[in-house]
């Protein structure tokens, strides 16, 4: 059953409850990175350039594979390429069972690439979903909904994966250091083990998942003017290009995401490189996530009621500013709390931008979908040009890299999301 849902407001309470288990799970597992940074440092015996390859090898996926899903959606609907997705991201997670055995850093990077691969899927269905799934002018409420979803398992993630994974980290460290070659090996080879059991209970979850989505009540939806052929609007001479809002707001969510994981995953191996015990630094990417879901609540209380999507999406750009010069110019647990509490001024940032960038794209919406969520892409490419430029200046120094990126989603929230929108209209 498909239905046009463009303005008409309906009761998809069950549908929404699904799509946020989901987000759920994309939260669960995205938000495991922040662990696996460290503990794959620790594990693999990383340079800091080399560990964040992990947020690399799982974003770059998705600039890579978002318009094959995008082809993929077109042929299977939004809820057949949500449970495929599912699926993939189960392959990927079992490639970890191999990896800790053998203790392969390529291997992990390997099942990352393949998680997120299943994952651009699911988000390449899943955030239009939700977008449609009602009227556009609470589309920022409904993803706030979703973020919170998110970022609860965010919370939970590196708090439990952390305790598997990184129990008594500092007392390890400093035993495997006095170590002979042969010793350090299999105390290692312990180490990587304990992502085993984990994974497994991972992949039974994403499986049972995909079995549920595919026996669910979602219906298929299209977005106002979506289920128009191309070739009946062959002669209108639109492509994609015809929509510049829609570039300005790939743009801005390439950069936001490149912050959100600075902020959300970088936070642990940046509180390591300035001294902080890692026994302390693990639960770090939590209080972020607890500063978004704060966020997110006051997206839901307020937008539209008393803010404008435009309105959130200028003062999170400007708080975003204001936190991360003061995570720079402060000390110790100080620049970690500025850095923790732009968790704050990131949550409504994605639920803003999503959905004055797709607005009124009809046709194009998968494909214009697609192209946002090559946009996830930032998080391969802003970490490791942190990790990067940090061991050359100063991991906080590097932080500066963060100011530009808050400025151009300012430039987008002001001025980037209206272009092109009275020819469109």
């Amino acid at each position: 059953m498909t239905q046009n849902l463009s303005a008409s407001e309906k009761n998809y309470t069950p549908q929404i409850i699904i799509i946020g288990i989901l987000f759920f799970i994309f939260g669960f597992v995205t938000w495991l990175n922040s662990t696996l940074i460290p503990y794959l440092q620790i594990a693999c015996e990383l340079e800091t350039s080399e560990a964040v390859l992990v947020t690399f090898a799982f974003y770059i996926s998705y600039a890579v594979m978002a318009f094959p899903s995008s082809w993929v959606l077109q042929k299977t609907g939004y809820k057949n390429g949500m449970m495929l997705g599912l699926v993939v991201m189960a392959l990927g997670a079992l490639l970890f069972i191999p990896a800790a055995k053998a203790r392969d850093y390529s291997m992990f990077l390997t099942g990352l690439f393949v998680i997120g691969t299943g994952l651009a899927l699911l988000q390449t269905a899943s955030n239009p979903y939700i977008t449609i799934l009602g009227p556009l002018e609470s589309a920022a409420k409904r993803i706030s909904v979703m973020g919170i979803c998110n970022k609860l398992a965010g919370v939970l993630a590196p708090a439990i994966m952390g305790a598997f994974l990184l129990k008594d980290s500092e007392a390890l460290i400093a035993k495997v250091e006095a170590l002979g070659a042969v010793e350090r090996a299999v105390e290692l080879d312990a180490l990587a083990a304990r992502v085993i059991n984990p994974y497994i209970v991972i992949t039974l979850v994403l499986l049972a998942l995909a079995v549920f989505v595919k026996f669910s009540n979602l219906p298929e939806v299209k977005a106002e003017g979506e289920e128009e052929s191309a070739e009946g609007h062959a002669d209108d001479g639109k492509t994609l290009f015809s929509f510049p809002y829609l570039w300005m707001g790939f743009i801005a969510l390439f950069l936001y995401v490149g912050v959100e994981v600075m902020a959300g995953d970088i936070i642990q191996i940046y509180g390591k490189s300035i001294g902080i015990s890692l026994d302390i630094a693990k639960h770090f990417t939590s209080y972020t996530m607890v500063g978004m879901l704060v966020g997110y609540l006051v997206g839901i209380v307020a937008i539209p009621k008393y803010l404008s999507q435009t309105t959130a999406l200028k003062w999170s750009a400007i708080l975003g500013v204001i936190f991360t010069i003061l995570a720079i110019f402060t000390k110790g647990y100080a620049s970690i709390f500025f850095i923790a509490i732009l968790g704050l001024a990131n949550a409504l940032v994605w639920p803003a931008i999503w959905p004055l960038a797709i607005h009124g794209l009809g046709r194009f919406t998968k494909t214009g979908s697609a192209l946002l969520i090559i946009g996830i892409g930032g998080g391969a490419i802003l970490p490791r040009l942190w990790a990067s430029l940090g061991e050359k200046i100063g991991f906080q120094e590097a932080f500066w890299i963060m100011v530009p990126c808050y400025l151009f989603i300012l430039y987008f929230a002001t001025y980037g999301h209206k272009l092109g929108v009275k020819e469109k209209e």
